[in-house]
């Protein structure tokens, strides 16, 4: 009998939601199946790789990511204004390029320099998949069509990481090369199956000149609540990065836990995304946004800080449950609160405002997280991560008393 419930379960949310949706999700397994498979080992692999320590890992991120903020500005603005469908090709296909750059450095000068340049497109899509999905859905089915994306993102997470485990054990450079096909293979599908969503698109709408498609990013800076939102959302993310970033590095040196140890970590994670994101949407969906918000930083701040006071491997198995559980919170109401706050003209760059959240996470996280695990006691690291969640909680608290008046009254 559950079986039955379960698949008619399945069959009316695909009947809920437009083909181009659908199409859109296929699209994010794809290619994050590509970044999973990748992304987990980088600290491992450079310590690895060239002899250097959690700190220079660390900077690399940095670099990385402070260099995507050259690719992301003008995708924010060339989504509204070009479009999403071509962003999104770019993107794939600047990724695959640089997978196989990064896996055939041979020094650690040439990782960085590689690293350095692929961060400057691989990121270039972001706003693009954001974006689209706000242009496919009406507002009340955001929420859960957010999820329903993480869903499939996670589906390919909870196989990346345990396949990427296995291969990294053998070869890297075999690491980069399936992960640089398997974003040319995105870039095919969405070539070929995609349709355009822009709503700069549409037959009569006048078209922005690229002036003002740029300076647009101004009125985004403008908007008070908003801005507030971003920086609120960066205490919550310096937290949540090291999940993919320093706790591999922490699992191994601390406690001598291996590559592989740390993928089942990591597929436990996507794996309970894939299982309970949806019915935790659902339930949750008709809150107040901004106490989901608080809550979900909350939970990131404890589950992380549980490595600090743990040493059993079957107790970190728990942490990464609490912490699962305040990013499927969070994640899906981040995202349709961001389509909320911009008008529909502009969702590229705000999404792509809101993505420097993450970035400056990714920049300045794993470089200040190496510096502790280098050169000071590693607990510190998850001390700190609870007081960072906690303190992103009481900010999004007091976001709901002074912003729902502002929400509530937006109209896209």
């Amino acid at each position: 009998m559950f079986p039955k419930k379960g698949i008619q379960y399945v069959a009316d949310i695909f009947h809920e939601y437009p083909h181009a949706f659908w199409m859109l999700v296929v699209i994010n397994f794809i290619d994050r199946l590509g970044t999973s498979l990748l992304l987990p080992f980088f600290a491992l692999y450079m310590t690895k790789r060239f002899n250097v320590g959690m700190e220079t890992a660390g900077a690399l991120f940095a670099v990385w990511t402070s260099s995507s903020f050259i690719g992301s500005f003008p995708g924010g603005a060339l989504t509204d204004r070009m479009g999403r469908k071509g962003m999104m090709v770019l993107g794939l296909i600047a990724t695959s390029l640089s997978h196989l750059a990064l896996g055939l450095a041979n020094t650690v000068t040439l990782f960085f320099i590689f690293g350095f340049i692929a961060g400057i497109f691989t990121d270039i899509a972001s706003p693009a998949y954001q974006a689209m999905v706000a242009d496919i859905l009406p507002e009340q089915k955001r929420s859960r069509g957010f999820a329903i994306v993480r869903v499939a993102i996670n589906l390919s997470a909870a196989l990346g990481p345990a396949l990427g485990g296995f291969i990294a054990t053998r070869s890297y450079l075999v690491l980069f090369i399936i992960g640089a096909g398997i974003s040319l293979i995105a870039a095919a599908v969405v070539i070929f199956v995609i349709p355009e969503t822009n709503p700069l698109s549409r037959p009569g709408v006048v078209t922005e000149t690229t002036a003002e498609s740029f300076s647009g990013y101004l009125r985004t800076l403008r908007d008070t609540p908003f801005i507030v939102f971003t920086l609120i959302s960066i205490l919550a993310w310096l937290v949540y990065i090291n999940l993919s970033t320093t706790l591999g590095v922490f699992l191994r040196n601390s406690w001598g836990i291996s590559e592989s140890g740390y993928g089942w970590l990591l597929s436990l994670n996507a794996a309970l995304v894939v299982l309970f994101q949806i019915p935790i949407t659902r339930r949750i969906e008709n809150q107040h946004p901004f106490s989901l918000m608080a809550i979900g930083a909350l939970l990131l701040g404890v589950g992380f800080a549980m490595f600090g006071f743990f040493s059993a491997y079957s107790i970190y198995f728990i942490a990464v449950l609490v912490i699962t559980l305040g990013e499927m919170v969070m994640l899906p109401v981040s995202n349709s609160l961001v389509a909320k706050y911009a008008p529909e003209e502009m969702r590229g760059r705000y999404s792509f405002m809101y993505n420097l959240s993450w970035g400056f996470a990714y920049a300045a996280g794993p470089f200040l997280a190496g510096l502790i695990l280098d050169k000071a006691n590693p607990d510190l690291l998850w001390y700190i991560c609870g007081i960072l969640g906690l303190a992103a909680a009481l900010g999004f608290e007091i976001l709901k008393g002074n912003s729902t008046q502002i929400i509530l009254t937006r109209k896209n």
